[in-house]
């Protein structure tokens, strides 16, 4: 019988699956080649065994490989490559199959959307040859220059505040009628500071709705000014408290019953969310129901029905919901236009479906009436204890102690005098603060424990839900993790606190300067593993009536990147490698010698051959000698981040006496001028401190050991570089002259509503690009005792999507999107007018550029 052609075999249904697969091999076969020539170009190599792993054969990691992909995504003659498809396809042979099974898509080509586009793409910003750059610079300074006179308009409003308070309280005629006086001033204080941006709103905007207005102008500066006030307001530190829910409801948020709200991240545009009755939304959530996006603020609704679930360090955009009993685990987002149906779980980054139930805890009677009981206790301790002795405390020590005498009725500023009591008042204040509050973390916090017991449901709002607040409260000190992480004393300072680490293994870098969690006493670690920045130990579980405090334990032999929060259901044990922003499964297998990168997450290789190169540091002698050695180096480092501290404490001093002294010619105005004169001074104090780490040159890429000099001056420059006070800048023109000053390259007009840049000379921002709140540009990455660092560069018109994470050794091209809650791994080269999306990130659309 003749043999059939391929033509005829096509058209014959009996044969179709043949050739299918005929089909498919060959064009597999021809894959394997290119991909198998693309892949020896990047490793230098003349041939790539087609059967050969990428990582432990060929030695090659993930940054070798991101620029493998960046190389095939040029190629017309081949489909886009992603590092997840490398990652489960670790061989040519496997890759080619794989990607002969799906349609080729060429890298993409911005071209016009079609007019009836069922998603469509992201809109592009102006650049400033359509807009004119010079009308859009004139907006952007108008813009600065308006938000400073705010500040300053607002803050002499603020020191008259305080300056009456105070004079009222002091002439006070005795200890009852002093604590009267001050009981007054803290309620009406407290109640002004709630009701001001709730004024502002109603005010100045009335009701949000969905839509979009240009960044820098009158609209925008309504829209800074609210929610500068809102985030500002001390409702804010009410998270989790009935109290939060009232505050967002005169906001204008539609809120149900019996809703729990954890997040300390208050909505701006609150007209636009609705939260069902019995819904829990936990710690770390974003969900501002706004973004930016290009050269606009866009709003949109967020809608939450009754009892969801709304899992820890997760984002939702604009225009997303989720339908009644719905749950969102950990770590997971969801993106603009996702709908999450009623009683349907999701996670990851975008959300997915799954079968994981993170609802796993009961409920408890909880009726409305504890839940008011509860607000209105934490009202009165706050207007009748603690308020009250904050100012009349205060008072009473300025008034009674001759060494503070000096605070209130300073000398002359020609006189030594002045100097020295401000250096007594300074040094006095600082270092009892910090004996004090080492002291309180590690005695009150363990007393209070004894009362909450493990595995043991609670229903919220009563006393054992009020001590595992406090105990959190009181344990979770930034100063302390920051003076004590990176170095060998963070393992003393926690066990102080109450973890459990046992059989540590020291290496001087057990833990890095920012470590969070619930509950200290029901935190493990075990020996040999080692923790970057941005943990979050998550020991207590929610539902809307009750609580559940458990043991979260990591096993011996890990490695955690940055920013991953760590539930008490994880399922992973001995000899684990968490990449940056994994979600940590919580079903299945417990993971043993293995790596897990993404959300949701997947395996990986647990290492690779390039960062073994330095294991003969980690043991022996060796070890012993280069430890001793990190140690005296990080003492003094230190030594030098205290002192720093002091001293910026000592100039505030001598400014808080100046402007005492001046009170009498100046009144209000001389406190107002002060609180300008100590932000200036905060921002050129610390920027000194922070270049003079580096000794006033940019910061260089590195490839080291942490047992090398070069690691521990990165460690220097890391904890003397306090930014906290950056923040204050968000969403202002401010920022970017902190960050030049700082060292990062910035271009025009670049808008930051949150970003931050770890190792600031080594970051490239192009002009009118846009960086959303809660965005990370990281330089550097940490694997085991390997550390590496290079520089990242996003171009102009960029957006950094809210939560965005990019690693070092990134180019982004102009006018390229990264999705809210995306991780743009090393190394990766983002094609200019392509968006991508995802955790780990790939490309998922083209950019389309306005109409002129």
């Amino acid at each position: 019988m003749p043999e059939k052609t391929a033509d005829a075999r096509a058209a014959d249904p009996a044969d179709i699956s043949t050739f299918q697969d005929e089909g498919t091999a060959a064009s597999a076969a021809g894959t394997e080649g290119l991909l198998a020539e693309v892949l020896a170009g990047v490793i230098q190599v003349e041939q790539v065994p087609l059967h050969s792993h990428f990582f432990t054969d060929l030695g090659a990691d993930s940054l070798v490989m991101a620029q493998f992909c960046a190389r095939v995504r040029k190629r017309d003659d081949l489909p886009t490559v992603s590092m997840k498809d490398i990652y489960r396809y670790p061989t040519i042979r496997n890759l080619a199959a794989a990607l002969a099974d799906t349609a080729p898509t060429p890298a993409p080509v911005p071209s016009p959307a079609p007019a009836a586009e069922a998603s469509p793409a992201p809109a592009l910003a102006r650049t400033p040859a359509d807009a004119g750059a010079a009308a859009a610079t004139r907006r952007y300074i108008v813009c600065g220059m308006l938000q400073f006179l705010f500040f300053l308009g607002y803050s002499c409003l603020a020191a008259l505040a305080a300056a009456e308070s105070y004079e009222w309280i002091s002439a006070g005629s005795g200890p009852l009628d002093l604590y009267l006086r001050s009981v007054l001033c803290a309620a009406v204080g407290f109640v002004g500071l709630c009701a001001v941006p709730i004024v502002a709103k109603w005010t100045l905007i009335g009701r949000w709705r969905s839509g979009e207005f240009p960044l820098w102008g009158m609209a925008y500066l309504r829209f800074w000014v609210v929610k500068s006030l809102i985030r500002s307001s001390p409702l804010r530190l009410f998270a989790g408290s009935p109290l939060y829910a009232l505050h967002l409801r005169a906001l204008g948020a539609r809120i149900g019953t019996g809703v729990t709200i954890l997040t300390r991240t208050i909505p701006v545009c609150t007209d636009l969310l609705t939260i069902g009755d019995g819904t829990v939304i936990r710690k770390d959530v974003l969900l501002s129901c706004y973004r930016a996006q290009g050269s606009l603020i866009q709003t949109g609704r967020v809608t939450l029905g009754s009892n969801v679930l709304v899992g820890e360090h997760t984002v939702l955009d604009i225009d997303t919901s989720m339908g009644d009993g719905s749950q969102l685990g950990h770590a997971s987002s969801l993106h603009t236009g996702q709908v999450v149906a009623a009683g349907e779980r999701r996670h990851g980054s975008p959300a997915q479906q799954t079968h994981v139930d993170y609802g796993t805890v009961g409920p408890a009677d909880c009726p409305t009436r504890k839940r008011t009981a509860y607000g209105v206790l934490q009202l009165l301790s706050l207007v009748l204890v603690w308020l009250p002795l904050t100012l009349g405390g205060m008072s009473a020590v300025l008034a009674g102690v001759p060494q503070f005498d000096g605070l209130l009725n300073p000398r002359p500023l020609t006189d030594p005098v002045f100097y020295v009591d401000a250096l007594v008042i300074s040094v006095t204040v600082f270092i009892g603060s910090v004996l004090a509050g080492l002291l309180v973390v590690g005695t009150v916090p363990r007393v209070l424990n004894l009362a909450v017991k493990p595995g043991t449901t609670y229903p919220l709002y009563g006393f054992h839900y009020g001590i595992q607040r406090v105990i959190a409260l009181m344990t979770n000190r930034k100063f302390f993790t920051t003076l004590f992480g990176d170095s060998s004393a963070v393992v003393h300072y926690l066990r102080y606190l109450g973890y459990d680490l046992s059989g540590v293994q020291q290496t001087g870098s057990n833990f890095g300067t920012e470590v969070q969690h619930d509950n200290p006493y029901l935190s493990s670690v075990g020996t040999g593993t080692m923790i970057a920045d941005g943990l979050s130990l998550v020991n207590t579980d929610f539902s809307s009536t009750s609580f559940r405090v458990s043991r979260t334990a990591i096993g011996p032999r890990n490695f955690l990147g940055n920013r991953i929060a760590y539930p008490s259901q994880g399922r992973t044990g001995d000899n684990c490698l968490l990449a940056t922003k994994v979600m940590v499964p919580v079903d299945g297998p417990v993971r043993e010698g293995v790596g897990l990168l993404g959300s949701p997450s997947f395996e990986i290789p647990r290492t690779v051959m390039r960062d073994n190169r330095f294991n003969h540091l980690e043991t022996g002698e060796e070890l012993r000698r280069r430890l001793a050695a990190k140690n005296r180096h990080n003492a003094a480092t230190a030594g030098l981040y205290l002192s720093a501290r002091m001293f910026h404490l000592f100039v505030i001093t001598l400014i808080t006496m100046a402007a005492a002294d001046l009170y009498h010619w100046l009144g209000p105005l001389a406190i107002a001028l002060a609180s300008v004169l100590s932000l200036a001074f905060t921002v050129v104090h610390f920027a000194l401190v922070e270049r003079a780490s580096t000794r006033f040159k940019p910061q260089k890429p590195l490839y080291c050991s942490i047992y090398e000099p070069s690691f521990w001056r990165h460690e220097r420059f890391w904890k003397m570089a306090s930014v906290d006070y950056v923040q204050v800048f968000n969403g202002t023109p401010f920022k970017n002259v902190i960050w030049r000053l700082l060292g990062a390259r910035i271009g025009k007009r670049v808008f930051d509503d949150g970003c931050f840049f770890p190792e600031r000379t080594l970051v490239t921002i192009g002009d009118d690009t846009t960086l959303n709140a809660g965005s990370v540009v990281q330089c550097h990455s940490q694997e085991d005792g390997a550390f590496k660092s290079d520089r990242s560069a996003l171009g102009s018109g960029c957006t950094l999507g809210v939560g965005a994470f990019v690693h070092y050794g990134v180019t982004i091209g102009d006018g390229a999107v990264l999705a809210p809650d995306s991780f743009l791994m090393k190394g990766e080269e983002v094609p200019p007018h392509t968006q991508w999306a995802g955790n780990p990130a790939h490309v998922t659309n083209t950019v389309r550029a306005y109409d002129n």
